[in-house]
């Protein structure tokens, strides 16, 4: 039997479930690499997945807390918007995927892990990216740690500031 080790996993099953909003904590406090912030925008944000379905999983949320895409101002989901346009840019110079699945899961009958603010999911995806780790052991591979990762984005979006 061969073994598949993530340590980095342990911290997610037996750490504490975090308190209030993990959109609102993660720029209130300030510290983006910690946090896994890439950018700030205007009136949204784009963080890494802490937990990602695949590398470079990124998710866009409004600094406003809401749950409700109409609660939003058209400037505010307009903004998202051009900032989900620039996150295809920054994952196609990260890593050239073949695919994407973008999307919001609204309401927790439709997946929402957080509820209560509203956020876009881009998940890059690569021809055999999916085998059978998930189906046989409930194990899903990521091949680069977190923290290159983050690295990697941010400078590439650092590159790419002028994006329109």
């Amino acid at each position: 039997m061969k073994r598949l080790w993530a340590p980095w996993r342990m911290e997610y099953i037996t750490g504490p479930e975090e308190e209030g909003c993990i959109f609102c904590n993660a720029v209130e406090a300030q510290n983006d690499e910690k946090n896994l912030v890439i950018y700030r925008g205007k009136l949204s944000f784009v963080l890494m997945n802490k937990y990602p379905y695949n590398n470079g999983h990124l998710m866009i949320a409004p600094y406003k807390h809401t749950g409700s895409i109409p609660e939003l101002k058209d400037e505010e989901f307009l903004d998202m918007l051009k900032l989900l346009k620039k996150s295809i840019v920054i994952l196609d110079k990260y890593g050239s995927p073949h695919g994407y699945n973008i999307g919001m899961n609204i309401g927790r009958v439709a997946g929402a892990g957080i509820v209560d603010h509203v956020h876009i999911h881009i998940v890059p995806r690569w021809k055999g990216d999916t085998n059978f780790m998930p189906v046989i052991s409930e194990t899903k591979v990521i091949s680069e740690h977190i923290e290159l990762t983050y690295k990697r984005l941010k400078e590439l979006w650092g590159k790419t500031e002028n994006f329109s």
